[in-house]
């Protein structure tokens, strides 16, 4: 959840590690800090808060050169986000400085033991035990230090680190956190995430768990635990560096809103044609395609929301039976042995999710079918599943989702449309021509942002709200709720249509209004009546609905009108609706939007 940095090399700057913690942020922001090499000592400066913070205090000095440096950004897991605990983290001596992304579960048993030894403790942290075993094993090669610590820990870790006797050295190693390295002349970069390799190359190595890692002026040395000399290929990674900048947005989230009819040109292209789906990552495939009883989706979170419009989508169209499942449920259910039957699809728009992750290795090993959809190229996920699709989303940098949930919607329709083209169950002809057209649709929704902000504005003091749908207007729902309450803070909660008089009912009244995704499709007289039901106990209703809908101003308070498609294509449609919603109302409160409190963006511990 946290995200690290670090940099070696002859030609950087102070300033070169904070510029790289601001596009790792999203990932956390409790505190921030930096550690650097200079005359003969590590300089450590650390500060709760953003990271702002922390480059007000260097402002000065940012182009001080510098040969070796880590940085990291917190979301705290140990101990309290305050300026003790924000890493980087040293040992005793100080010679010695350690950032680190995951956790430790045998954290308390090794503290406990260094404590005995004489170590003395700072922090409430598990990474700072990291720094004081290195020391312990520390006889001048703080490699060969790294490698015998890091043996003793438990759990989930990337980690980076420097030491004041080996100024043009950076060691670092991963199990189970995500860690990216990129080689520069004379030196290189590790990161947490693409984004901030891209200002130094575009050539990237994609660490792996028991990897371990030495980065000097001459070489990037990969190891595994034992001694043992891994042999890594770069793959290239052709995202902009542009692409993870606000351009001149007030926030991320809302130019990523903006870069959604993009998002879909490009999960389109060369994929369909003449009525007909091509996914050429799943080409060998269409014996098994032909054969699936079964589909079982993994996810979390936003990803989650897309499975559910996949299981719509298909359970209105095949005789399968098709399952979503919470990754962090799943991966302790009672499993048993899978046959060529059953396909297992695993959604994370990081491909780093940890739970999404473990339920992918345990699938592998009963023997499932994996396939993995997915935003990052070289990504843990898409590099251990049988098969990928990626999304072509390019950065999503907003903690709150929205770009990548509609290319994972795209996605998951044209696998959907493949799964019935290989059991030769035709699809209508406009769903094919709405999804080529939906680009344009899309531009014409953000069109309607200033009028939805105006709606926006009736509602951004309220402290609840209903969100309600049927059907594949259900997770659409869903997703609306969530996107209000992770950035907006508003107690947003969600239900299918038919559930409200099974006691959600009850919560409503003036204070508490409704959400409504009620397009004219086979359902709306049905959830018409769920609306007048609301009504009559005085909630407040606004209605996202089509542009056929003549009547819906007469038992709505507001309405949003969206053009009309294929009935399979509107919860694709809902999308930007609901995301400009949940955005306005953020804004309007006054929050930050782009980092909502206590989350981070890709979830990579338990």
């Amino acid at each position: 959840m946290c995200g690290i940095f670090g940099i070696v090399g002859k030609k950087h700057r102070l300033g070169e590690l904070i510029d790289g913690l601001k596009k790792l942020e999203y990932r956390g922001y409790d505190s921030a800090g930096i550690a650097y090499v200079a005359n003969g000592r590590v300089d450590v400066a650390k500060q709760s808060g953003r990271v702002a913070v922390l480059e007000k205090m260097y402002e000065d000095r940012t182009s001080t050169f510098i040969n070796v440096g880590i940085a990291h950004t917190r979301w705290a897991t140990h101990g309290n986000p305050n300026d003790i605990n924000a890493h980087p983290h040293t040992d005793c001596t100080g010679r010695i400085a350690v950032v680190h992304n995951g956790i430790i579960e045998n954290f308390n048993e090794l503290k406990q033991q260094l404590i005995d030894s004489g170590h003395f403790f700072k922090s409430d942290t598990d990474t700072e035990i990291i720094a004081h075993l290195i020391e312990e094993y520390y006889g001048g090669d703080i490699f060969d230090a790294v490698k015998k610590a890091i043996k003793r820990l438990r759990g989930a870790f990337a980690i980076g680190v420097v030491s004041a006797d080996e100024p043009d050295k950076l060691v670092a190693a991963r199990e189970g956190s995500p860690l990216i390295v990129g080689k520069t002349e004379g030196g290189g970069i590790i990161a947490s995430d693409i984004t901030p390799i891209l200002k130094y190359t575009k050539e990237m190595y994609f660490v792996d768990d028991g990897d371990i890692i030495e980065i000097n002026l001459n070489e990037v040395r990969f190891e595994d635990y034992y001694g043992k000399r891994r042999q890594k290929e770069p793959q290239r990674i052709d995202w902009e560096e542009t692409a993870a900048e606000k351009s001149g947005y007030k926030f991320f989230m809302e130019k990523e809103i903006t870069e959604e009819p993009d998002v879909i040109k490009k999960a389109l292209t060369g994929r369909i044609s003449e009525g007909k789906i091509r996914l050429d990552e799943i080409s060998e495939w269409q014996e098994l395609l032909k054969k699936i009883k079964t589909i079982k989706v993994i996810a979390a979170g936003t990803s989650y929301h897309s499975g559910m419009v996949f299981k719509y989508f298909l359970n209105e169209l095949l005789p399968i039976s098709v399952e979503v499942e919470i990754s962090s449920e799943f991966r302790y259910m009672r499993q048993w042995e899978y046959d060529d039957e059953t396909l297992f699809v695993f959604i994370s728009q990081s491909g780093e999710t940890l739970d999404t992750l473990e339920s992918l290795r345990l699938v592998k090993r009963l023997g499932g079918k994996t396939l993995a959809i997915s935003n990052v190229v070289g990504s843990t996920i898409t590099r251990e599943a049988e098969k990928t699709i990626f999304i072509n989303a390019g950065p999503e940098i907003g903690v709150a989702s929205t770009k990548a949930y509609v290319g994972q919607l795209i996605v998951l329709y044209l696998l959907g449309a493949t799964i019935c083209q290989a059991k030769n169950c035709s699809l209508e002809t406009t769903f094919f021509q709405d999804l080529q057209r939906m680009p344009q649709l899309y531009e014409n929704a953000l069109k309607q942002s200033d009028e939805i902000r105006e709606i926006a504005k009736k509602y951004a003091h309220f402290l609840h709200f209903m969100y309600i749908g049927r059907k594949g207007n259900y997770p659409t729902a869903m997703e609306g709720a969530l996107k209000l309450k992770e950035i907006s803070y508003i107690n947003a909660t969600c239900y299918a249509g038919g559930e409200l008089k099974h006691g959600p009912i009850a919560l409503l009244d003036s204070e508490f209004p409704v959400f409504v995704i009620i397009p004219k499709d086979d359902l709306y007289q049905k959830m018409k009546s769920n609306v007048i039901e609301t009504r009559a106990r005085n909630a407040r209703c606004i209605s996202l609905t089509t542009n056929d809908n003549h009547e819906a101003k007469t038992f709505s308070d507001d309405v949003i009108y969206i053009p009309h498609c294929s009935d399979h294509l509107l919860p694709l449609l809902c999308a930007p609706y609901i995301q400009l919603f949940a955005y306005h109302i953020a804004d309007i409160r006054g929050l930050d939007v782009d980092k909502p409190r206590n989350l981070a963006k890709s979830v990579t511990v338990e």
